[in-house]
């Protein structure tokens, strides 16, 4: 049985990317228990008044783009000859969109001035549009930046593939609870159950080193944990 045409691109362009660039993976741990709290009171209306459901997804694109735009080079792109790079003014974020007929990546444009609500939205119609065939060349083409929601099928980490010419790609694992030490407001060490997941972050070594993968993903994870969204969640409840 030969592979479907899709296949077939999905794996030259994966091909390709392992082939062309020096990927590793670097993965931490972020606590989300702070963004759990902020969901459970606006989901519901949240869902009300948008018609889709609030996942954690566009909490961590509006993480992921604020720490592009202070470590640019992650929002760039090599030439295939290895010699140019571009770094990009705009974050173009590549949403990859489980479907039945394989992996499929609409791409949202200039994310960096998009709030949570707006990010939730352009993930849900990007989504809509590629699973009912509707996505042209223009909504699958120019992203800077991908995201993997590896997380969305249970997983809770992976190695992603950069999606070529970009030179990074961010999973989001998983969220699950566990008992995690914490310090309480007396600086006493406890032990609680927590929400977390794992962010697996690929990156292109030729141009970005291992010490600014750890604090590309080092300030998500404090944006994450810090949980302040309220400005962009206002209203909604929060």
């Amino acid at each position: 049985m030969k592979l479907t045409r899709m296949r077939r691109i999905i794996a030259a362009r994966m091909s390709e990317s392992l082939r062309i660039g020096a990927q590793l993976t670097a993965v931490q741990e972020v606590d989300v228990s702070g963004i759990s709290e902020v969901r459970n009171r606006v989901k519901g209306q949240f869902r009300e008044a948008e018609g889709i459901s609030l996942s954690y997804l566009p909490f961590f694109v509006r993480s992921l783009v604020e720490a592009c735009l202070e470590f640019p080079q992650f929002n760039a792109s090599i030439d295939e000859s290895g010699t140019h790079v571009t770094y990009h003014d705009g974050v173009q974020v590549g949403i990859a969109v489980d479907t039945p007929r394989g992996l499929v990546v609409p791409v949202l444009r200039d994310v960096q001035g998009m709030s949570v609500p707006e990010i939730a939205r352009g993930i849900a119609e990007a989504a809509a549009k590629v699973r009912g065939g509707r996505a042209g060349p223009d909504d699958l083409t120019g992203s800077t930046i991908t995201v993997s929601n590896i997380g969305g099928a249970g997983s809770l980490t992976d190695t992603p593939i950069i999606n070529y010419p970009e030179v990074a790609i961010l999973g989001t694992g998983a969220v699950v609870r566990r008992p995690r030490a914490v310090l309480d407001s007396s600086g006493v060490e406890r032990i609680e159950i927590r929400s977390v997941c794992s962010l697996p972050l690929t990156y292109d070594h030729r141009l970005i080193d291992g010490a600014d993968a750890g604090r590309f993903l080092g300030v998500i994870r404090k944006r994450l944990e810090a949980a302040d969204f309220a400005a962009d969640l206002a209203g909604y409840g929060a």
